[in-house]
């Protein structure tokens, strides 16, 4: 049941375009007692879908720059195949620090931001 109601939650937020991952590998370390690095793995599989959908439905409506896309896809990936390397090298408790250090780094970013910005 953890994993149906993980599943949906991320699935609402990764529609909002927050990033599902941010919910689900927390619920597969925490409730499902998933190993990091399969709980990332597992995040990656699930945002392959995603990614698809978001991206026909942006095309649609024709809002991708195709020039900055190019440029994001050619660094981005090669990035993604290093931190897919050094993630399966890292030890999994080093590794869900790390994770929970990016999470509580940009979630305390987005609150500073939410105070400061007056748009």
């Amino acid at each position: 049941m953890i994993s149906i109601i993980a599943g949906f939650l991320s699935g609402i937020i990764s529609g909002m375009g927050i990033g599902g991952g941010m919910l689900l590998i927390p619920a597969l370390v925490f409730f499902l007692f998933v190993p990091q690095q399969t709980a990332q793995a597992i995040n990656l599989w699930y945002f392959i879908p995603t990614a698809i959908i978001a991206l026909c439905i942006h095309a649609k409506n024709k809002d991708i720059e195709l020039k900055k896309s190019a440029c994001i896809i050619l660094s981005g990936v090669p990035c993604a195949l290093f931190g897919a390397y050094l993630a399966l090298r890292f030890d999994s408790a080093l590794l869900g620090k790390l994770f929970g250090g990016f999470l509580a780094f940009f979630g305390a970013k987005e609150i500073y931001d939410g105070f400061t910005n007056k748009k």
